[in-house]
């Protein structure tokens, strides 16, 4: 559980400035802030998957709470509008929590009102509920709650703009009000038990989001406004706002199951502390459904599912939390997705065919799957249904496939053209690329080693003859002789051709922490010490060195200023594993290595409330950026946090 007291929750900065997310497993989120005030686009009380997991349109941004006490109004509401904060409901917040789901805990007129969301699992459904906790001093008060609905119904990266072509008819019936769908937008539903339904159809003007604001990008919406339920509050008020229709009768059980659904997730991991509980419950939300499979969410709210964080993910969000089953459906159906050797950089939102512009995705599944026969010592799955697979995907590597990315005549990994971003340092502008690293990338080389020795192994326990050690044994000599850079005692990032790129970044480490390491024990722990006195941070590594010129320290501004400084500086998160396996492979007799995560784990009660984001600025107090939950900084802080 995490817990915040009325001077967080009475303090407008300090609960916008923190946000609450439910998923549903399909793809789905309801996401806002303690203070109820949206700060994002993609805040709303139901983003609806279409196209599990993607298409996720925003159909209901919010409802508009007031209690009437004796015909007396209070706004429980708070919003943010150009130059005012309007209504102020935030400052009857006496008590936030998430246990597990969100709930709001408000003092009004006497009153101790308490307030809940939480997401069905596998359906487009939000439920809300608020009830009285206590009773009133005069009995015969009248307690009511008035909601009012505000509609965006647009796709989640989109904006809303009164519009007066907008489509907001109803049709209202006891206990429920259904709203048709048009071509593009799903049906509505919203099953209640208010006492009474007043139609609307006025617009709310100029909703304010700072996130959004801060990020460069339009922040202004119009949202509208259909209708307004009245409830009676000395009963429970329930609402379930759905793309089907359900029935009220069933809330009950509805919130039982999620209850012991997530209690089950934890049952996987017996009794340990907190911060794993709230970890692994934070790992589920990004493990969702794709066609008969699983497949992983790469963060909230604007991220797709992508091959490179799948995969990097993996271990830690399945094997860490004691779902194996879930990491072997994965597996399995990014497999089906195999092309040319390659398995899919990005599945686009609108459904277009997957874009497969990477070199790394495909090198990191194959370390997936060793992670996962390590913990299941399901071997037979491997060579019944992905050796072939996996021996085709070298085979292409070897003879080259897409974006110029072949072995070369030194047995190393060759990858890149002009205009190409393969590796994940991989902003783009336009038609700039920030760090194209075209030629042999230093992860790639260490990937491609791990790739080869991964799949010795498994010809070895398979009786099959191959000759990947022999091609492994070629590329560690030539790593070793092109890649040691004597004068900083340190590996070069890129080489390419006669060219040695010293830039001190953190993808070195990845030659040390990966299971098969090409470097003698004195060269890694040269390049630990070094990672660690210029890009070690309490949050995660540097993506670039302070003394480098390029180096930028806070990641604001535009759009395209953000992109050209987002691997230049920033700390990014989900480093911090790599870091930590390799400085135990370094330091063996070090068992003490929680020193390195104790920020991250603080960070779970001060932004995306349990969850960790993506990046943090590269400089002091390294304020958080990025997306608000990431999947692959939860996995790695699960991979880095086992014993």
């Amino acid at each position: 559980m995490i817990l915040l007291d009325q001077d967080i929750c009475g303090d407008f900065a300090a609960c916008s400035s923190r946000e609450w997310l439910e998923t549903n497993g399909i793809g789905s989120y309801a996401s806002s802030t303690v203070s109820g005030a949206n700060t994002r686009r993609y805040h709303a009380m139901l983003v609806a998957a279409m196209r599990p997991p993607l298409g996720r349109v925003v159909l209901v941004s919010k409802f508009e709470e007031t209690v009437i006490v004796d015909g007396e109004r209070f706004d429980l509401s708070s919003n943010q509008y150009p130059g005012a904060v309007y209504p102020e409901g935030f400052k009857f917040i006496t008590e936030f929590r998430l246990d597990p789901y969100p709930i709001w805990i408000y003092s009004v007129a006497g009153l101790i009102i308490e307030k809940s969301v939480f997401m069905v699992h596998g359906e487009n459904t939000t439920v809300c509920r608020w009830r009285a906790l206590n009773q009133p001093a005069i009995p015969h008060l009248k307690l009511q709650l008035e909601l009012r609905p505000l509609l965006a119904v647009r796709d989640h990266h989109d904006l809303r703009r009164e519009d007066h072509s907008f489509d907001g008819l109803f049709e209202f019936k006891s206990g429920y009000v259904h709203m048709n769908s048009d071509a593009e937008m799903p049906s509505l539903h919203f099953a209640h038990n208010a006492v009474a339904c007043e139609a609307g159809g006025e617009w709310y003007h100029n909703f304010e989001y700072a996130i959004e604001a801060e990020r460069g990008f339009g922040f202004h919406e119009d949202l509208y406004q259909p209708f307004a339920l009245t409830f009676d509050l000395s009963l429970t008020a329930d609402i379930v706002v759905s793309t089907e229709r359900r029935d009220l009768a069933e809330i009950e059980k509805l919130q039982a199951d999620e209850i012991e659904r997530r209690e089950n997730l934890l049952s996987n991991i017996g009794t340990q502390g907190e911060t794993l509980k709230l970890l692994t419950l934070a790992a589920d939300q990004f493990i969702v459904d794709r066609g008969g499979g699983k497949t992983i969410i790469a963060g909230y709210h604007w991220f797709s599912d992508w091959g490179r964080d799948t995969m990097i993910a993996l271990p830690g969000l399945t094997l860490a939390t004691g779902r194996p089953d879930i990491a072997k459906t994965v597996i399995t159906e990014f497999a089906k997705h195999i092309s040319q050797g390659m398995i899919p950089n990005r599945f686009p939102d609108l459904g277009e065919m997957p874009e497969y512009n990477n070199v790394d995705a495909t090198l990191w599944f194959l370390e997936a799957i060793r992670a996962y026969v390590e913990h299941t010592g399901e071997y037979d799955f491997v060579r019944v249904e992905l050796y072939d697979k996996l021996r085709d995907i070298i085979d292409w590597h070897v003879r080259g496939t897409r974006y110029n990315i072949h072995v070369d005549t030194d047995g190393l990994l060759f990858a890149g053209e002009e205009g190409t971003q393969l590796t994940w340092m991989d902003a783009k502008i336009g038609d700039w690329v920030a760090t194209p690293r075209i030629g042999k990338p230093v992860e790639i080389q260490a990937l491609w080693y791990n790739a080869l020795r991964i799949m010795a192994e498994f010809a070895t326990r398979f009786g099959i003859e191959d000759n990947f050690d022999e091609m492994a044994d070629i590329a560690r000599e030539s790593f070793n002789g092109q890649f040691w850079n004597g004068s900083a005692n340190c590996l070069f990032d890129v080489v390419n051709s006669n060219s040695r790129d010293a830039s001190i970044r953190p993808n070195q480490i990845f030659a040390v922490s990966l299971k098969h390491s090409m470097l003698s024990p004195v060269r890694a722990l040269a390049v630990v010490e070094k990672v660690e006195s210029e890009l070690l941070t309490p949050y995660g590594l540097r993506s670039l060195s302070r003394a480098d010129p390029r180096y930028v320290g806070t990641y604001v501004g535009s759009p395209q200023e953000r992109d050209a400084s987002y691997h230049q500086g920033p700390v990014w998160a989900w480093l911090v594993g790599p870091f930590v396996e390799a400085y135990r492979r370094v330091h063996p007799d070090d068992a003490s290595t929680e020193r390195f995560t104790t920020k991250l784990r603080e960070h779970l009660s001060e932004a995306m409330l349990g969850q960790i984001c993506e990046i943090f600025d590269g400089d002091a107090p390294h304020a958080p950026r990025g997306c608000a939950a990431q999947a692959w900084s939860v996995g790695e802080l699960l991979r880095a946090s086992e014993k």
